[in-house]
């Protein structure tokens, strides 16, 4: 059984040495006590955790799955009890608001947590892992009474919370929902409608499960600006605010899935259930992005964390394994083969999975903390931070799960066909893996939302907010010693806007073209992004190398991650870029009856 080993030198690398985390929020109002030794033991107790308690309920829980009966959801043996330790330890007030009973402490804790607990166990964290969005969705907006009502058990766990909008009509169109919100006299509303793919819509962890729910009201105008947001939680509050009688809204089935078994994933028919409505009427897509946004980063987590499983189990078969001779001579003489880490393809295919994974951690966590400075920052430093946070969470969501799936796959590649065998665990890595790619925004929809509002739709403002960052960093380590990755580097991010605005250019005479080139341009985009990335890695590598600071091993290993990803990774892009420059006509010409085969 695979045994998750929480990455605890690689995390605190990036949090305390690459993001210098502990200085930053030395001067962000709010976050003063996030000190490096206190931000260190709270990574340590999260991995312990995460080790010790989630990660041997991962396969078991993956073979036993979740059961419904009678419109009653069944979690595995074993998650219940752990989700109360969880609760017990003060988890899920880690990041929330202390106004409401939450620590305050940064959000990149709370990636970090979220990293170390989905790595070991991502069914399981699926049932704590929405709640963030629906606390940071009624801090924002909803009222006063709301945050009392809702919040404080949210925030402490004895609740959870979902995000409600996909109907069996309609997926990423949410133009299309039907789900009707009727005003009520007492101020409330009934709802009615059937939501489908409901994560941990259903389960017996907690007390009260609270939706946020998409729906119209009566008068509402048709497609998204009609929509309207709304708290309806599993059980009615007494008046005291304590769990009163059941709410209309039940379970009719959970699906059966590809993977993440474990994870309930529920049917939910909303008869006249009782609901409040949070925000303004008809601008519930605006208020639901703060879930989606989360939502999105939470995502790409996913992605990292099933390509750090993947590779941790790669890793350690690859030492294990004989097989064959190296090609340039024996390199284990007293046995009858050598491992198969000497050689060169099963390299190539764990140095992809150590160089995506890397330089994806630093990513996402360069954007928890850009997360942070949103919230607590002056409002220059706010609003730069929301415009670099737009325009990466798409390239964050869609390119992290795509090369983290990739990265699944090379794991069990690595095995042979021990891969493809239940009882090693890596084909349930490759499973649960799959689904990453799809919910909180397909690739497709992401790579749209990239090009067409990010790019196009601000000018090409908010993509140059970002490339003036990666130009103004190559400029500063333009040295002969550095050179070797910023001056390819800054090649690259003239050459990303150079695309960009041959892109415009053709959409403004075909507007096909733009969706045409969508996810070429994200992936070329994601390549670019994480090379920034490891190059800042590289740099700093570099000056603890020489200044001779820490584990000298560590920081090589970091250096020649570096080169590979530039030499073996990066040239990726080239193909992208011919796909997008290729144009709209290969795709659209063909007439519709000529994709039927069939006949």
């Amino acid at each position: 059984m695979l045994q998750y080993k929480a990455p605890l030198r690689d995390i605190r690398f990036v949090m305390n040495e690459l993001l210098e985390s502990e200085a930053l929020y030395q001067r962000l109002p709010g976050y003063e006590e996030a000190s490096q030794d206190l931000m260190d033991a709270i990574v340590e107790e999260g991995a312990k955790f995460a080790e010790n308690v989630l990660s041997p309920l991962n396969q078991s829980g993956d073979d036993e799955g979740c059961t419904w009966k009678d419109g009653v959801v069944t979690t595995p043996q074993g998650f219940p009890e752990a989700y109360q330790q969880f609760v017990d330890n003060g988890w899920p007030a880690l990041s929330a608001d202390t106004e409401y009973g939450g620590q305050g402490l940064p959000n990149l804790l709370g990636i970090i947590v979220n990293e170390l607990a989905g790595t070991a166990n991502w069914s399981w964290l699926m049932y704590p892992g929405l709640s963030h969005g629906a606390i940071k969705t009624i801090e924002e907006h909803g009222d006063e009474e709301q945050k009392q009502k809702y919040l404080t058990r949210l925030i402490e766990g004895s609740w959870t919370g979902t995000m409600c909008l996909t109907e069996a009509h309609c997926g990423s169109d949410l133009g299309l929902l039907r789900t009707k919100a009727e005003p009520q006299a007492d101020g409330s509303y009934a709802i009615s409608g059937t939501k489908i793919f409901i994560s941990a819509g259903d389960h017996d962890m907690a007390e009260n499960i609270v939706h946020i729910v998409l729906a119209r009201l009566p008068d509402a105008p048709p497609g998204t600006k009609g929509i309207s947001l709304f708290i309806v939680p599993k059980f009615k509050l007494t008046d005291d605010g304590t769990v009163g009688e059941r709410n209309s809204v039940h379970c009719a089935s959970i699906e059966k899935k590809m993977g993440i078994k474990a994870s309930a994933t529920c049917v939910l028919n909303f008869d006249g259930a009782t609901g409040y409505l949070i925000g303004p009427p008809n601008r519930g897509l605006n208020a639901m992005f703060t879930f989606m946004n989360t939502a999105r980063i939470g995502t790409a987590i996913q992605g990292l964390a099933h390509g750090e499983l993947s590779y941790q189990g790669a890793l350690a078969y690859a030492r294990d394994r004989l097989a064959m001779r190296s090609l340039t001579g024996p390199k284990n003489p007293d046995g009858p083969a050598d491992p198969i880490i000497v050689h060169a393809d099963v390299r190539r295919m764990l140095l992809t999975q150590k160089a995506l994974v890397e330089g994806s951690r630093a990513f996402l966590y360069y954007l928890a903390q850009k997360g942070d400075i949103l919230d607590a920052g002056s409002e220059k430093e706010a609003k730069a931070a929301d415009e670099l946070l737009a325009f990466l969470t798409p390239i964050a969501k869609a390119f992290v799960t795509e090369t983290g799936y990739e990265a699944a796959n090379l794991g069990l590649q690595v095995y042979g066909g021990h891969g493809f065998i239940k009882e090693w665990g890596m084909e349930q890595i490759v499973r649960d893996a799959r689904i990453a790619m799809l919910y909180e925004g397909t690739t497709g929809i992401q790579a749209l939302d990239l090009i067409g509002r990010k790019v196009l739709g601000s000018g090409g403002k908010l993509l140059m907010g970002f490339t003036d960052l990666v130009g103004a960093f190559c400029d500063e380590h333009a040295g002969e010693a550095d050179a070797e990755f910023t001056s390819v580097l800054k090649c690259y991010k003239d050459d990303w806007l150079e695309l960009s605005l041959k892109i415009g250019e053709k959409a403004m005479q075909n507007p096909d073209e733009a969706g045409a080139a969508a996810v070429d341009y994200l992936m070329y985009s994601g390549y670019v992004t994480l090379a920034y990335f490891w190059a800042r890695m590289a740099v700093l590598a570099r000056q603890k190398i020489a200044a001779a600071e820490g584990d000298t091993s560590f920081y090589e290993a970091k250096l020649m991650t570096a080169r590979f990803y530039y030499e073996r990774l990066l040239p990726r892009t080239l193909s992208h870029k011919q796909a997008l420059l290729s144009g709209s006509d290969n795709l659209m010409t063909m007439p519709e009856a000529l994709f039927d085969v069939a006949g």
